[in-house]
């Protein structure tokens, strides 16, 4: 007895192959193909790409945030003085931070002094956010001690004042410069409280990474601050470092009870959560968008399957009466539409993974062609357009795009499988 051949033999790719090369004259099904092919490549790379700019986003800013931020930022509750003000002081700063940074899981403790206040060199002024930082703990926060771009000596820090690339422009200053810093609450006189100026030196000028924060940190020797903001012998808040801030959360109560009774924790999630929760919605409403985007292109396919299975009818009803089975005819006008998925999906892959790797160069060549603008770091924050290829988002757009293919191309390949071999050589 003759065994039927085995699934996807070698006949059915043979035949499949000769349609996919069908000539103008045969239907024009080889430029269907096409299309397809190129519809296929398009959404394909355009998937990743989003893919790719959207993990790229996430990470340099979660990366910015982590890396010249507090990971979680302990300081008091307010309490009301005898004047009627309220105090959110630390007194006991230095205790506090050696029970806090013996809870498991925080690397480093800094007591900082903060204010805002208003810098002037040059005739320009310029609003700046202050942080008051001993150089032995400035030197351990990775964005500054190791930032994008660097001038200065950091280990001059104890001799001026830190400051990012941001305000350095804004007042037209450099290393070596003296800038003058202007606070509203100064010196207190029997007339009231007078303004506080006083001139520093720039010993460094730092480049994070965030537009937010080169345009406006300025960090002061911590003993300088408080002599500068009436904070002697106090601190504003500490800034707490962890080991996996992805994890911060499980810390919250660990570090309250640290901070003691009056203590209170802010961590990065919470200043950041809201736009990274936003940030992920977005990013599942872009991945539906672009599943929908290649849906669209493997609907192509079925276009050319049909029009293919139309202009073979009379060839599907001599197979037919050979003897191929209607699996046989199923499984060659499957492999015709899932090979021009699978070919198209190869090549959006390689696209999208070029666009990935080469995006500085191609957005430096389109501001260059558009005249400059295209990406505007004072409202991103970030100073260029990030993309990181990560192994899943890549392994997502191959199964969508494939699994979208042949379950499409099944449709088409049913219907001529089904044909009646007696229909389709009638008017032959």
């Amino acid at each position: 007895m003759t065994l039927p051949p085995p699934p996807f033999a070698g006949f059915e790719w043979m035949i499949a192959w000769r349609y996919l090369r069908a000539r103008r004259a045969e239907g024009g099904v080889s430029v269907m193909t096409w299309i397809s092919l190129i519809g296929i490549t398009l959404a394909v790379f355009a998937l990743i790409a989003t893919l790719a700019v959207r993990s790229g986003f996430r990470a340099e800013f979660v990366d910015t945030i982590l890396g010249a931020n507090a990971h979680v930022t302990v300081y008091n509750m307010p309490e009301a003085q005898a004047n009627g003000r309220l105090d959110r002081t630390i007194p006991d700063y230095a205790e506090m931070a050696g029970r806090v940074a013996a809870v498991p899981g925080v690397t480093r403790v800094a007591p900082l002094v903060k204010g805002q206040v208003m810098a002037t060199a040059n005739g320009r002024n310029a609003g700046i956010e202050v942080y008051g930082i001993t150089s032995q703990d400035l030197a351990t926060i990775p964005r500054i001690a190791n930032p994008e771009e660097a001038q200065g000596d950091i280990a001059r820090f104890d001799e001026g004042i830190a400051i990012g690339s941001g305000v350095a422009r804004e007042l037209g200053v450099s290393v070596g410069d003296r800038m003058r810093v202007i606070s509203p609450d100064g010196v207190k006189t029997a007339f009231g409280t007078s303004p506080r100026v006083k001139a520093y030196e720039v010993t460094y000028i730092f480049t994070a990474g965030r537009y937010d924060i080169d345009r406006t940190r300025v960090y002061m020797p911590f003993a300088e601050a408080q002599i500068y903001f009436n904070r002697e012998g106090v601190a504003d808040e500490l800034e707490v470092m962890v080991e996996d801030p992805e994890t911060v959360d499980d810390m919250t109560l660990p570090l309250l009870r640290a901070a003691g009774d009056r203590g209170q924790v802010w961590t990065w999630r919470d200043s950041s959560g809201g736009f990274l929760r936003a940030l992920e919605i977005e990013d599942n409403v872009m991945f539906v968008i672009m599943a929908i985007l290649v849906l669209i292109a493997a609907m192509n396919i079925v276009s050319g399957l049909i029009m293919l299975v139309k202009n073979k009818g009379r060839d599907i009803g001599i197979l037919r009466t050979m003897g191929l089975t209607e699996g046989s005819i199923l499984r060659v006008f499957f492999i015709c539409g899932a090979f021009t998925g699978l070919i198209g999906t190869a090549l959006g892959v390689a696209l999208g993974c070029l666009f990935a790797i080469y995006i500085d160069e191609i957005f430096s060549l389109v501001n260059y062609v558009s005249g400059g603008g295209v990406w505007d770091p004072s409202i991103r924050g970030l100073y260029s357009v990030p993309a990181k290829l990560e192994l899943g988002d890549v392994i997502s757009a191959i199964l969508l795009s494939l699994g979208l293919s042949f379950v499409v191309t099944i449709f088409p390949a049913r219907r001529a499988a089904r044909m009646n071999p007696v229909e389709a050589l009638r008017y032959e």
